[in-house]
């Protein structure tokens, strides 16, 4: 069934564990004030086209925070730390879930500054499409480069590039902290299961995994 950007999002409970700071991993590091994250910020490859974001790394605490969480774990790239129960305040969000990415991105405004984040909707039958594919992948380049990270609402099952399944039928929310390849790969924050904090997708990938949704960037 076709859904938009407006469908709701809910995750499901299982592996779900509040965690905070100090998980290791391609773009997850704990780091001690704001001032040392925004002089180590971005770690970039220009000759291989790759940048990755240092995310502050938190787990969402129950099933139904993957917006907020996602939102704190990408503003925590420039150094804030936002308390995410006041963030699913502001966002509206309820055990039913955060209701679309149009509800995260005026948050990330917010703290960000006025119409920096804008939402992007890729229709369930063009999420294949070049076009489509092309600007998920120029938008992640841009924002990643500009010291910030993309959020993106997403649902179904993905594979990443280690072969690792990613299952969230009722939707979920992650966080788009790097890229390698040019853009071809990306790297993401996952506040469901710190165990898998950080793992990378194809961009193609992602964009089937976000179709019927949308991203913010």
């Amino acid at each position: 069934m076709a859904t938009t950007l407006l469908r709701k999002t809910v995750l499901t409970a299982a592996g779900v564990v509040a965690t905070a700071g100090g998980i290791a991993g391609p773009a997850i590091a704990a780091q001690a004030t704001p001032a040392e994250r925004a002089a180590a910020q971005v770690t970039t490859d220009r000759k291989h086209g790759e940048r990755e974001l240092d995310v502050r790394y938190e787990a969402q605490p129950n099933f139904y925070f993957c917006g907020p969480a996602a939102a704190r774990n990408a503003l925590s790239v420039q150094g804030k730390n936002i308390d995410v129960h006041a963030m699913a305040e502001e966002m509206g969000t309820t055990e039913a879930g955060t209701n679309s990415i149009n509800d995260i991105t005026p948050i990330l405004n917010k703290e960000t500054g006025k119409d920096v984040y804008k939402s992007t909707e890729i229709p369930v039958d063009k999420a294949r499409d070049r076009d489509k594919v092309d600007k998920l992948r120029a938008d992640v380049v841009k924002t990643v480069d500009d010291g910030r990270a993309v959020v993106a609402n997403i649902a179904g099952t993905a594979t990443d590039t280690d072969g690792n399944t990613h299952s969230f039928e009722g939707g979920h929310y992650i966080s788009v902290v790097g890229y390698r390849d040019g853009g071809k790969i990306v790297t993401i924050a996952d506040s469901a299961n710190p165990t898998q904090a950080s793992y990378r997708m194809d961009v193609d990938e992602l964009a089937r995994w976000i179709a019927s949704r949308g991203y913010s960037s």
